[in-house]
C-alpha cells in the first residue's frame, strides 16, 4: 500500500510517517519506481508508535519499546522499567501543573477584577521567583 493508505489505516499524517522513516523507526520497502510500499506489519508498527506517542512516550522510548515488542525473547521487566520511568515523569508533571494551578488560583482570587488600575496578579507576577 502507498503512504496515503498507510496514513489512513494508522490514523497518522503522512508527514509524521516520513519523519518516523527518516529517524529509522519504520523501514518500508521501496518499489522499483522508488515509492514507499507499506506492508501490514509497517502499519502495525505505525499504530504501535502512534499509541505510544499518544501516551507521551519520547521517540527514544518508542524506539526501545518497539525493539522490545519485536523481540519475542524480551523480558517484561525491561518493558515495565520504561513504562515505570515514564509514569514517574508524568507524576512529576502533574505535581508541577498542580502547583501552577494553585498559584494561579491564588492570583485570580486576590484580583478584584474591577475598573481600578491596580492588579494583584500583575504585582505578584512581578515578584514571583
Amino acid at each position: 500500500m502507498n503512504i496515503g493508505t498507510a496514513a489512513q489505516k494508522a490514523n497518522l499524517p503522512t508527514k509524521t510517517i516520513r519523519y518516523y522513516e527518516d529517524i529509522g523507526l519504520i523501514k518500508p520497502q521501496r518499489d522499483v519506481n522508488g515509492y514507499r510500499v507499506f506492508r501490514d506489519q509497517d502499519v502495525h508498527k505505525l499504530n504501535f508508535v502512534g499509541r505510544a506517542r499518544a501516551l507521551g512516550f519520547s521517540i527514544e522510548d518508542c524506539r526501545n519499546l518497539l525493539a522490545l515488542w519485536e523481540d519475542k525473547g524480551r523480558a517484561s521487566a525491561d518493558v515495565r522499567a520504561i513504562a515505570k520511568a515514564h509514569l514517574a515523569q508524568i507524576d512529576a508533571k502533574i505535581a508541577d501543573l498542580s502547583g501552577m494551578r494553585d498559584t494561579l488560583g491564588d492570583l485570580v482570587r486576590d484580583c478584584a477584577g474591577d475598573a481600578r488600575p491596580d492588579c494583584p496578579i500583575l504585582s505578584k507576577l512581578g515578584t514571583l521567583g
